[in-house]
């Protein structure tokens, strides 16, 4: 085995979220962060947080996909969100700003094709450190597009990832715990993205629109954060035959971290991860799921979506910070996956899939 810990792909997480809607200075150590929110009670997580850029070095998380993410509901929409698209734009445009600026401090660089991909890997193989954190913008919940040429605007500025539905209804199509197809308006957002070559993230899809835009879809298309039904029912997991579907399409799917999507039974605000015994074994299990249905390792990746609006008190009991997805490779190596495996689920499923999309 080598000595040196393998990168990192995480797929999902909601960096610019944290930085401009929770406050955050992501340029600080995690023990900092939570020194500051120490006083908070605004949200169940402070003072809990894994994530920042040093941490993600510090674990050789040299890449992810990096979330713009604003919700719009309508006035019989009971969940939290922007009262108008352009509003929920407005504030994904904040987010981008955020990238932007820590693109001006050496902290992040953008990927938008395979150029910049491979040279950014290239980078992290060399010995010196302080490397920037390479980022591919995805957009989570696409209702914050009020027109097609908005589609256009937003791949302009570096966006090549949507995920159409958040959770409840959307205009495109219907997330987590909604039902219903994508429609006409989702059929027409899919064919804009085919023709720019922005990837479907199917993430969040209920039942419904999830087989509907499949069915319309032509193009590539991944999972940047789900785990499997069978393990944990709900809907917000994927069915094995949604899994298999996607593995047809050669999609990649990343594990995602929240602990009640780890094991079943859980209660939020209630449970807590040592005593429920949510641990990253329960992370192991789901990508052994996956590799189980399609019979090989190349389809299942990390996509840990940490700090999506949980912390500490709802994720794996042995990770404190980001850092930590460095603890996979051992577990996986100890159910029998080679070191080849590992890497592909640790970083090279994600690079193989935008290599061959790009």
């Amino acid at each position: 085995m080598t000595t040196t810990p393998p990168r990192i792909f995480d797929g999902h997480l909601d960096l610019a979220m944290n930085a401009i809607e929770w406050n955050r200075d992501l340029t600080r150590p995690v023990e900092d962060i939570r020194r500051r929110e120490a006083d908070m009670e605004d949200k169940p997580d402070r003072a809990r947080g894994t994530v920042s850029l040093p941490a993600m070095r510090e674990g050789r998380v040299c890449l992810c996909m990096a979330t713009q993410i604003a919700r719009f509901v309508k006035e019989n929409n009971p969940l939290p969100g922007w009262h108008s698209p352009q509003q929920a734009w407005a504030m994904t445009q904040a987010q981008l700003a955020w990238y932007k600026s820590m693109e001006d401090l050496g902290q992040m660089t953008p990927i938008t094709d395979k150029k910049s991909l491979d040279a950014h890997l290239q980078k992290w193989n060399e010995p010196e450190g302080g490397k920037p954190i390479g980022y591919i913008l995805s957009l989570e919940g696409a209702d914050s597009l009020s027109s097609m040429e908005y589609v256009e605007k937003a791949y302009g500025l570096g966006l090549r990832a949507i995920g159409p539905a958040h959770y409840g209804p959307g205009t495109y199509a219907q997330g987590t715990d909604a039902t219903g197809g994508i429609g006409q308006k989702g059929r027409e957002l899919l064919k804009k993205m085919e023709e720019l070559g922005i990837i479907l993230d199917a993430t969040h899809l209920c039942d419904d629109s999830f087989w509907e835009a499949l069915d319309a879809w032509h193009g590539p298309v991944w999972a940047s954060h789900n785990n499997c039904r069978s393990l944990v029912p709900h809907n917000r997991q994927f069915s094995d035959e949604q899994i298999q579907a996607l593995i047809e399409r050669g999609a990649v799917i990343g594990a995602a971290f929240d602990a009640w999507m780890l094991t079943p039974g859980w209660v939020r605000g209630v449970s807590e991860p040592h005593a429920a015994g949510v641990t990253l074994e329960k992370v192991a299990d789901h990508i052994d799921h996956i590799c189980q249905l399609a019979g090989n390792a190349r389809h299942a990746a990390i996509g840990s979506d940490l700090d999506g609006a949980f912390g500490k008190e709802q994720c794996p009991s042995d990770l404190e910070t980001i850092a930590d997805l460095q603890k996979l490779p051992e577990i996986l190596g100890k159910r029998g996956y080679s070191e080849a495996d590992i890497e592909g689920i640790m970083c090279g499923n994600w690079v193989r899939f935008l290599r061959e999309t790009w």
